[in-house]
């Protein structure tokens, strides 16, 4: 019988003193690190019991069960929506509230959520950034997180494991999910602030912004500017000048 070895680490920095042998990240903690390892070693102890997919940490398995069950305990105070995770509601909220706390270093660029800033970076650096250490069995595709992995494997196993309860469509991912379900509901969560209208998606939102700012109107606009009359040429008289309206 093999007997399993702990994970070998590294010295790192003073900060973050455990540092994975396959990838070189470091962690502050040694129980960080040992679940990080899992995503090399493929390990995944944790199974549902409802379709069986499996997890490397129980409380992923937790907030995978609740899919389910159609738990969602956490409200949104501004528009009512649901969340199943506290972490997922805390990020919509930022939407309501304009927050970004997140700023790229490079060129000021903000952002909700640091795993989106993470990725931003990237366009900044390509040697650090350049590596995929996460290939796809089935083509040769690679990604540098194991969760765009595993979404883009759903594409040739053809699974869809998240489903519609108003019209049964499935998808392969609870965002797109999310997305449709606003179509059923009629959500539209975001309003522009410049003439109201409402837009179920913030992308959409972000598009529809464009057409009330000068710079994109003059970009787009096919009609030449018009150019002022000269102040000489203007001869009225103050006397015929009349007001538009009459105080009573």
């Amino acid at each position: 019988m093999e007997v399993s070895r702990p994970p070998v680490m590294k010295i790192a920095s003073c900060s973050k003193p455990f540092q994975c042998s396959e990838c070189d990240k470091q962690f502050r903690q040694l129980s960080t690190l040992t679940n990080h390892m899992k995503i090399h070693t493929g390990d995944k102890p944790y199974k549902c019991t409802i379709c069986s997919k499996e997890f490397r940490q129980t409380t992923t398995l937790s907030n995978h069960i609740k899919i389910h069950t159609g738990e969602k305990p956490f409200h949104c105070t501004y528009c009512g929506k649901q969340f199943r995770q506290l972490s997922t509601l805390s990020n919509h909220l930022k939407i309501h509230t304009g927050e970004k706390p997140y700023e790229c270093s490079v060129c000021g660029k903000q952002f909700r959520q640091s795993s989106t800033l993470n990725s931003h970076i990237r366009i900044h650096s390509d040697d650090k950034y350049s590596v995929k250490p996460f290939k796809c069995t089935m083509c040769p595709k690679e990604f540098r997180q194991t969760t765009t992995l595993s979404n883009h494997l759903k594409i040739h196993t053809g699974e869809k494991p998240y489903t519609c309860t108003y019209c049964n469509k499935s998808f392969r991912q609870t965002g797109t999910l999310s997305n449709h379900m606003k179509i059923h509901t009629g959500e539209k969560p975001y309003e522009c602030a410049v003439c109201q209208k409402q837009f179920r998606q913030s992308s959409t939102l972000n598009s529809h912004i464009r057409i009330h700012t000068d710079d994109k109107i003059c970009k787009t606009s096919s009609s030449p500017v018009p150019v002022p009359m000269p102040i000489t040429t203007i001869t009225m008289k103050l006397e015929d000048i009349k007001p538009l309206y009459t105080i009573i």
